[in-house]
């Protein structure tokens, strides 16, 4: 069974095209019936993944081609879904490196495609997007090539084959100069190059879990590869945990994939990819085993968090009103529902019962797993993200991120001056058509808030990619938020004459007619000092006042931040108040008084 099995995984850089390629193989494989009305980005099913275009969890399928079952693992292109990566990699023999013709590798390409060569994988690499203006493939493939040797490839793995293809035409070719109108070149190349599971049949059972989900009607489901032997439904097996403990159970449903279905079997064989019901409190990476023969398979290491902020019971005078889960209960259970899933994750008690440390991978994984707890009715108040120190052989070190800028010969003077403050060092520079891309190794602590300053610095027209790169040595203090804020002096409903006369002060963040209360920020100073302000003033009544006075005022639209926006802005005494309906950001302490009585224990 298992010669007639390829299992592959697509490992991508966030929009390289990696999604609309298992849509077209998809098509061509012959899943979707004639006439059967297929939704774009079929694979990206999160209501998140549809609303930012990129994917965040990784997603099974399988299709039949040519007598062979291709079972495929889209996988995620964010560094900070990295976990996710890591995990499925042990599920499949080969991956598909798409690498987008004009771009080439960029950083999260780097970050995948290491940890798939660590684990001795020998990719396929697939130029995509050929049809794009300024393609230019050989290039791309040279850069592909230069990539594998600076990660340290073997030399197996450097003899890797290359396909060339426009996902979003549906079609491949082995040369640039073949005529093609499908994907039958790529399907051949998986055939050719992608070598069959190495699992026996015959020996006792064996599966690493790689993937956790919920279902209502069967409950808690553990997605893997069967290693070795047999496994029917109804079977009893054994669960070995991370500590070896052994427990039995019984398999209430036994599933394979048959496109994007799930579908029941009665036996699966060694090789192929399933999903299996039974045990409600499996975790990813554990083994699931033959009963008689428990063998436990080698666990897989994930990548600790490199980031950590506090997630805390909202306390502002506006809590409860647009939530439906508000305590520190409901807070804390959700946050251990998403342990069981997000392998990447961590959550640690304070000292405080209202607190909770959370760690992750980046900003990016934080915050989705913020806007998924807001969709949900959750309503919290969360700090500034930290970064999470270590020690290494006695002396204090940080992460050390890998970042690339794409960005145009005019602003690049004022965006490396702007990186050099903080701890930014050059490793390379290339030049691309009037943008210059220029890559860096900065701690992950100077990349917190410069993605809004760098956007600005280059009218909207840079681009910026980052990854996870090492631990080095602590590269000393930098600087943080450079201007001051505006701050409510009491509560009420803002009023377009106050909010003119408060414009000319900085940026504002709130409209006319805004519920805000005391020590709500509603802008930004233009000066470096906080300033407390009245938004709630409304124009006094007088004897000699002319008709057409109001209809003039005039304020600039405000400067609405997204989550991650608000996030990267804030500092050390700011929280970000996040509703099912609002975004807010406002200070630690509300109180005027209170936060002067802080600022005098900190000196």
């Amino acid at each position: 069974m298992s010669e007639k099995i390829r299992n592959i995984a697509i490992i991508a850089h966030v929009d390289h095209g990696k999604t609309t390629l298992v849509d077209a193989m998809l098509v061509q494989s012959g899943v979707f019936r004639e006439h059967q009305e297929i939704t774009e980005r079929v694979m990206d099913s999160n209501d998140l993944e549809k609303e930012r275009g990129i994917t965040i969890l990784s997603k099974n399928l399988s299709v039949h081609h040519g007598g062979l079952k291709i079972n495929i693992v889209d996988t995620p292109g964010h560094a900070d879904f990295g976990g996710e990566v890591e995990r499925i990699l042990k599920m499949v023999d080969s991956v598909l490196l798409l690498v987008d013709a004009f771009d080439g590798p960029m950083p999260q390409t780097r970050f995948v495609l290491k940890k798939s060569l660590d684990l001795g994988i020998k990719p396929i690499v697939v130029i995509n997007k050929i049809d794009r203006p300024g393609a230019r493939p050989e290039a791309v493939v040279d850069m592909v090539f230069d990539l594998f040797c600076e990660l340290n490839a073997k030399e197996d793995q450097l003899d890797f084959p290359i396909v060339y293809a426009s996902a979003k035409f549906g079609i491949a070719k082995r040369q640039l100069e073949d005529e093609s109108d499908n994907l039958e070149p790529l399907f051949e190349m998986i055939g050719e190059r992608v070598a069959p599971p190495t699992g026996d049949p015959s020996v006792p059972f064996q599966m690493l879990v790689s993937n956790i989900d919920y279902n209502k009607f069967i409950g808690r489901t553990a997605t893997g590869k069967i290693f070795n032997g047999t496994v029917r439904a109804g079977e009893i097996v054994a669960r070995i945990d991370h500590l070896g403990k052994v427990k039995t159970g019984r398999i209430t449903k036994l599933l394979g994939y048959q496109g994007l279905q799930q579908v029941e079997l009665k036996e699966a064989f060694a090789g192929d990819i399933v999903t299996i019901a039974g045990f409600e409190d499996l975790g990813i990476s554990e083994t699931l085993a033959d009963a008689e023969n428990p063998i436990a398979l080698p666990y897989v290491a994930i990548d600790a968090p490199t980031l950590s902020m506090n997630f805390i019971v909202n306390n502002s005078p506006f809590a409860g009103l647009e939530g439906k889960w508000v305590t520190s209960r409901n807070i804390r259970e959700r946050l251990m529902k998403e342990l069981r899933t997000n392998v990447s994750l961590r959550v640690e008690d304070t000292d405080s019962t209202d607190t909770f440390k959370v760690s992750g991978r980046g900003e990016l994984h934080l915050s989705i797993l913020i806007e998924n707890m807001r969709r949900e009715g959750f309503e919290l108040s969360v700090s500034k993200p930290e970064v999470i120190f270590r020690e290494i052989d006695g002396e204090r070190c940080e992460p050390i991120e890998y970042l690339s800028i794409d960005v145009p010969e005019e602003y690049q003077g004022t965006v490396i001056e702007k990186l050099g403050k903080r701890k930014a060092e050059i490793t390379s520079m290339q030049v691309m058509d009037g943008t210059n891309r220029i890559e860096f190794l900065i701690p992950a602590r100077g990349l917190i808030g410069f993605r809004t300053e760098f956007l600005t610095d280059t009218r909207g027209t840079g681009v910026m990619n980052h990854s996870f790169h090492d631990y080095a040595p602590y590269k000393g203090p930098i600087e943080g938020r450079k201007n001051g804020v505006l701050i409510a002096m009491e509560a009420g409903e803002t009023v377009l004459y106050s909010l003119f006369n408060l414009q000319d002060r900085g940026i504002l963040f709130v409209g006319a007619n805004v519920k805000v209360y005391e020590g709500m920020i509603i802008g930004q100073n233009a000066k470096e000092n906080d300033l407390v302000v009245n938004s709630c003033r409304g124009k006094k009544l007088t004897n000699v006042r002319s008709s057409g006075t109001d209809e003039a005022v005039r304020i600039t639209p405000p400067r609405i931040m997204s989550l991650e926006q608000a996030l990267e802005y804030i500092a050390d005494d700011e929280l970000v108040e996040i509703t099912p309906k609002s975004i807010r950001l406002r200070k630690r302490y509300l109180d005027a008084n209170d936060r002067k009585k802080m600022e005098k224990k900190i000196r």
